[in-house]
């Protein structure tokens, strides 16, 4: 058995000269499907795959994220707070106050059925996802895109924004022209491409032959849906799963006695949040809301269910990510809980109604609804399959809203930038102090002083109780003896690209 916690780099300065690294080709002799190639690995994450569309409604959701790093391909991937690679952008530069970001293409870069790559397809991708305006067009308001030339994309924000490349490390690019039954067969850049696909159960993929790196060595890729904690666990121990993530805490224990397996956790920028629907009555006021906060005793439903990858939280964000501000812990007091919430003229006769999807949120969301149970609110956890919870949560056909929400890019922009302002109508709380100082902190290159605008947005979240943020979240991974080249992700979405597996 092999076990190691691998840490996360701290948060870097942020500078204006950003420079993308070029990646190897693929060895001489390299192809798919050589008889001495990689095996077939099959890889199950605790979000089903759902929609493969990066673009629209369900574009930043784990499922659809795992499936586009697989078959389209980024701009830049985000390796960690301030850094970044290239994969279809070899430069990427400001003017001289970030308003513009003009990055330089790749060439000779194609889809899998021989069209370019070119500065046309990533504008029509950019003005896709401003069309269809889900949540990851929340990072782009007012933005607009322009092709110069084939290999040269310039964006305009209108105004600075220095987390721009945080921001665009979630884009995918397609080809111009695509609707929604383009994928069900889509056609991408990235180092896979589809062979089957069974919503919210199976998504199989084999080498691009055409990927810019090379092909991957991996003869076949298999994403299978298994959300159940107990059928995934066994079908890692029984071998018909080579890795799997989001392991329970319960059940690392007996993982890392099977010497047949690799057990790693990494620090991420995931924090367990609970949104209050700010826009219904019944929670509209901020002493309510801290008062439903400070009834539960979030630390001893973390302590027993989270021990290994929990860490109560203090800000809205991850301490791993730019911007992270430490608050002040609020205390579980239930007896004054229920004081300020008779003060407040809370009605004890409403039924709160609690969303989540994921199956290990399921004691969690039963603890905190049993916290509030005893100072005498009504509270109904609801568990969703994530398409239906996913439209509910846009809809605001919640009252809590629990999940986990990270910050991509590693940059606070990415997190509180495009879910917290007045426009982003994601929690029904809306205050135009806090979207000045967001803005104020988009707008400025000094790390510095975005610490310090960061510090003073989430102080006004925190206070406000716009949600709860009980928990930071370390993500457990785990992977079968065979499998080589694998590196776990702290944003819980891996890359399979260089991964072999010899036992596959």
């Amino acid at each position: 058995m092999k076990l190691s916690t691998r840490r996360a780099v701290p948060a870097l300065a942020l500078t204006l000269t950003l420079l993308a690294t070029t990646a190897c080709g693929a060895s001489d002799g390299d192809s798919p499907g050589d008889d001495a190639g990689g095996g077939t690995l099959t890889a199950a994450g605790p979000i089903p795959i759902e929609n493969l569309d990066p673009h629209g409604p369900s574009s930043m959701d784990a499922g659809t994220q795992l499936a586009a790093r697989a078959l389209f391909s980024q701009l830049v991937i985000s390796t960690g707070p301030d850094e970044f690679t290239g994969e279809l952008a070899t430069e990427w530069e400001p003017n001289e106050d970030t308003s513009q970001w003009t990055f330089t293409l790749r060439d000779g870069v194609e889809f899998s059925d021989g069209s370019p790559v070119d500065a046309d397809a990533v504008v029509a991708s950019f003005e896709r996802v401003l069309d269809l305006n889900g949540p990851l067009a929340g990072n782009f308001v007012d933005y607009k895109a322009e092709a110069t030339d084939d290999s040269t994309v310039v964006f305009d924000a209108g105004k600075p924004d220095a987390a721009f490349v945080a921001k665009i490390s979630s884009f995918f690019v397609t080809p111009a022209g695509v609707d929604e039954a383009f994928f069900q067969d889509p056609v991408g850049s990235g180092p896979f491409v589809l062979d089957s696909f069974t919503p919210g159960q199976e998504l199989t993929m084999t080498p691009n032959p055409t990927y810019w790196d090379g092909p991957p060595e991996l003869q076949e890729l298999v994403f299978q849906s298994i959300p159940e904690v107990s059928a995934r666990m066994t079908a890692l121990q029984t071998g018909e799963v080579d890795v799997t993530w989001a392991i329970p805490d319960d059940q690392i224990a007996a993982l890392q006695g099977d010497t047949s397996l690799t057990v790693e956790t990494v620090e991420g920028p995931g924090v367990v949040t609970m949104w209050m629907n700010s826009g219904e009555e019944t929670l509209k006021e901020a002493a309510v809301r801290r008062a439903l906060w400070q009834a539960v005793d979030f630390e001893e439903i973390s302590a027993s269910l989270f021990p290994e990858s929990g860490t109560p939280a203090d800000s809205v964000v991850s301490p791993v990510v730019l911007g992270y501000a430490p608050q002040e812990p609020v205390a579980y007091d239930p007896d004054a809980a229920k004081a300020a919430l008779e003060d407040a003229g809370f009605d004890f006769d409403t039924t709160l109604q609690m969303q989540f999807s994921q199956p290990q949120f399921r004691q969690f969301a039963q603890a905190v609804a049993s916290d509030l149970a005893e100072i005498g609110v009504k509270v109904e956890p609801l568990e969703k399959e994530q398409a239906v919870f996913l439209e509910d949560l846009l809809a605001m056909k919640w009252d809590i809203n629990l999940q986990q929400v990270g910050s991509q890019g590693y940059d606070a922009a990415t997190n509180l930038g495009r879910l917290y302002p007045c426009a982003a109508g994601r929690t029904g709380y809306c205050n135009k102090e806090l979207d000045s100082l967001l803005a104020d902190a988009e707008a400025t290159s000094d790390t510095a002083e975005r610490d310090d605008l960061y510090a003073q947005a989430t102080k006004i979240i925190w206070d406000d109780a716009v949600g709860m943020y009980p928990m930071f979240v370390g993500m457990p991974y785990a992977w079968r003896e065979g499998v080589e080249g694998f590196e776990p992700a702290g944003d819980s979405i891996p890359y399979f690209t260089h991964v072999t597996n010899s036992e596959g």
